[in-house]
């Protein structure tokens, strides 16, 4: 005896099932049988629409609310970071407590990493002053150019002084000359006060007819 009114066939192409107890779906409204009547069974693609799932903490077992189409990863170690009440996580947050002053970086460390520079605080990735474009290091790099150029100045115009109406040759000669006899003169009383006791030898500088230091003279 045939029933051709009682039951639905399931619209699964591959099924194609006649049930008596057919379960129509509640996101894309077709029939399927008792196999298929699970979203995942039948592919269904409206499943988005209402299996929403609420991830649980770990630590703290309360329900952690996360955006749509997000893993449920992200939600819950943010919500470990910052509002879980659990002792482990209260733990975690006391033990990282050195945050990294690099703008655009939330990395928090164990151990401190303090610029000697500028005394901020930074993570390991940007402790070096070179990697958060120290300010102070800046300033000082500054400094020492503004330095240098000055003692370029005066070596310059120590040079013109020494020149005189020699040439340029003589006049370079000239003022190594003096500058190694400067430095021989400090060595010796440098040593000389650093020894005690020890017998004082005059010492006599000779020049030779030919040397270029005999020639020197300050205009």
């Amino acid at each position: 005896m045939e029933f051709p009114d009682l039951g639905k066939h399931c619209a699964m192409s591959l099924c194609n099932k006649l049930d008596f107890l057919p379960v129509k779906c509640d996101c894309c409204h077709q029939i399927f049988c008792c196999e298929h009547m699970k979203y995942d069974d039948h592919m269904c693609p409206n499943a988005g629409a209402k299996d929403i799932q609420v991830p649980i903490c770990p630590l703290c077992n309360n329900p952690v609310p996360s955006k749509r189409h997000e893993p449920p990863d992200i939600a819950v170690s943010a919500h470990i970071d910052r509002d879980c009440e659990s002792d482990p996580a209260v733990g975690r947050r006391k033990v990282y407590i050195n945050k990294c002053s690099m703008n655009a970086c939330r990395k928090k460390e164990i151990v401190p990493f303090v610029c000697p520079n500028c005394s901020q605080n930074f993570c390991v990735t940007h402790r070096h002053p070179s990697d958060h474009e120290c300010s102070r290091l800046s300033n000082r790099s500054d400094k020492s150019t503004s330095t240098d150029t000055v003692v370029s100045s005066a070596v310059v115009a120590g040079y013109e002084a020494i020149q005189g109406d020699l040439d340029e040759d003589e006049a370079l000669a000239c003022a190594i000359a003096l500058s190694m006899e400067e430095g021989l003169k400090q060595s010796s009383r440098s040593s000389q006060s650093d020894t005690t006791g020890a017998d004082e030898r005059p010492t006599t500088s000779r020049s030779k007819p030919n040397d270029p230091a005999s020639h020197c003279r300050v205009s």
